[in-house]
């Protein structure tokens, strides 16, 4: 009886679902699902009739008191329009503003899973599985800090991979246009588990190293199928950092007193040993991981740099040429404008 009455509840909120999208969704998309929600807005899967593809909608969430599209709203449109069209960012299909109802749909391309459900829909991934996987996410940072863009959210849910193994970066809600010299920017950026140190600590003109930490802490999570800072505040998210890195001084980390929430009566945490932290994994992933993860952004390998590390020697020419020939092209294109 309880049984039918929990399937029951769950029917009727699938129908729930399915009525509100109808409603909330243009006439030109037919309304399959609702896949996701959180404080942009609600993303659906949809079909577009004009198409006959399955796309994802967003509609993103509009301040009913203020006229026109937010800034952030055109900032994350113009950012998608320059990297869409790269195979590792997932396409923007199509903007659809109704001016008269005060709506703003973002429309994409539909792709199966994000990385955190696919990880736990494939309980089995192969080491080439996991190269595979992280020389797209790389390549696809790649396209975006060529031209200056910091995504910062890299984590699994905003990493979205296909049945045939196809990685697409997503959710460009948070990124910025990185400027030399930088500009003050916010720090509350980046899922917690996911933060690098420099942004916990408050530095307000942070680089492009920020996304690299986000993707070690993906490339761990790949490997080990765990996330590897769990913490639940910002002061139990450094205090992990350091308890693996040691707490820094002025001698071991350049530039910590422009950490302005960094405190000289931190505990004093001694460095642990990689080779026993990270003893399941093979020596290169060891290695490129722990530059990866470096605890000051200057010591942080580039992306340019990690797809060049032996790590990836493994995969073939034609592995890597595929993702890095249409790279290579595009990169070329934007400096001869």
């Amino acid at each position: 009886m309880a049984t039918n009455i929990l399937q029951s509840q769950v029917s009727l909120g699938h129908q729930e679902d399915k009525k509100q999208c109808f409603n909330e969704i243009p006439d030109r998309f037919k309304c399959l699902q609702k896949i996701g929600e959180g404080t942009y807005g609600i993303v659906y899967k949809g079909f577009d009739t004009q198409t006959n593809t399955q796309v994802a909608i967003k509609k993103v969430k509009l301040d009913q008191e203020q006229e026109g599209i937010p800034q952030s709203a055109l900032r994350e449109i113009c950012i998608l329009k320059d990297l869409s069209d790269h195979q590792n960012i997932v396409k923007l299909r199509d903007v659809i503003y109704q001016i008269e109802e005060s709506k703003l749909f973002l429309v994409f391309e539909y792709v199966d899973y994000d990385l955190k459900k696919y990880l736990e829909t494939m309980k089995h991934l192969t080491q080439h599985d996991i190269k595979l996987i992280m020389y797209q996410l790389l390549n696809g940072l790649d396209f975006c800090h060529q031209r200056r863009i910091i995504h910062r959210d890299i984590k699994p849910q905003n990493i979205l991979i296909d049945k045939a193994g196809n990685v697409k970066i997503a959710d460009f809600g948070l990124a910025k246009t990185f400027q030399v010299p930088s500009k003050t920017l916010t720090h509350e950026v980046e899922t917690l588990w996911y933060r690098p140190p420099e942004i916990l600590l408050g530095v307000k003109t942070y680089s492009l190293a920020i996304d690299m930490w986000s993707i070690g802490c993906v490339f761990y999570e790949l490997m080990e199928k765990k996330p590897l800072f769990i913490s639940d505040s910002e002061i139990e998210a450094i205090f992990k950092i350091f308890q693996f890195h040691g707490t820094p001084n002025s001698e071991t980390f350049q530039g910590l007193e422009d950490y302005p929430y960094f405190k000289s009566t931190f505990p004093r945490f001694h460095a642990q040993d990689p080779f026993i932290v990270f003893k399941n994994l093979e020596n290169d992933a060891r290695d490129l991981l722990m530059q990866m993860i470096a605890l000051n952004p200057l010591d942080r390998i580039s992306v340019k740099q990690a797809l060049l590390h032996p790590y990836f020697d493994s995969l073939t020419e034609s592995e890597k040429t595929a993702y890095n020939q249409y790279n290579t092209n595009q990169y070329m294109k934007f400096f001869s404008i």
